[in-house]
């Protein structure tokens, strides 16, 4: 937020958050004030399976593993899916899954005939364990198409 007051010169109040740890700061910057950019690389992996609680995920070009703890990881990850792996100074800072993915529903309790026309919603078990609202018409088996960026339901499949 930037604050200019009546006297002085003017600054920017932020609130940071620290990727590693998760952890939330709060910090003022003088107006004008310059710092240094981080550099941060992103590479395209392909989930592969679960070590213990880390995700293992392997560059489909070298074919080098990488082992990702499960605070960067994204709820919606499945095994065989393309991520985008965000790295700075070798440590693994994120994990970007395609935006909107494909999943299957394991586990939803079933529409009742006659509530589907009010426009009802129910939660969803999809295929990775995440929970999705879902309209009353889905059933289990069904293929739904899910924005993996805020996690809501967006049509069948």
């Amino acid at each position: 937020m930037h604050v200019q007051p009546g006297r002085g010169s003017a600054f920017v109040r932020t609130k940071l958050k620290n990727l590693l740890t998760g952890n939330t700061n709060e910090k003022t910057f003088r107006s004008g004030e310059k710092f240094e950019l981080a550099e941060v690389t992103k590479d395209t992996m392909q989930y592969t399976y679960m070590d213990g609680d880390d995700y293992m995920f392997m560059n489909m070009e070298t074919f080098e593993e990488l082992r990702v703890p499960p605070l960067a990881v994204s709820k919606f990850v499945k095994e065989g899916m393309d991520c985008g792996i965000v790295q700075w100074n070798g440590k693994v800072i994120g994990c970007e899954v395609p935006n909107p993915y494909t999943f299957e529903v394991v586990q939803t309790d079933p529409g009742l005939k006659g509530n589907t026309a009010s426009g009802g919603d129910k939660p969803a078990t999809i295929e990775t364990g995440a929970v999705v609202t879902v309209p009353l018409f889905v059933n289990i088996g069904d293929s739904i198409i899910v924005n993996t960026e805020d996690g809501t339901y967006k049509s069948r499949a």
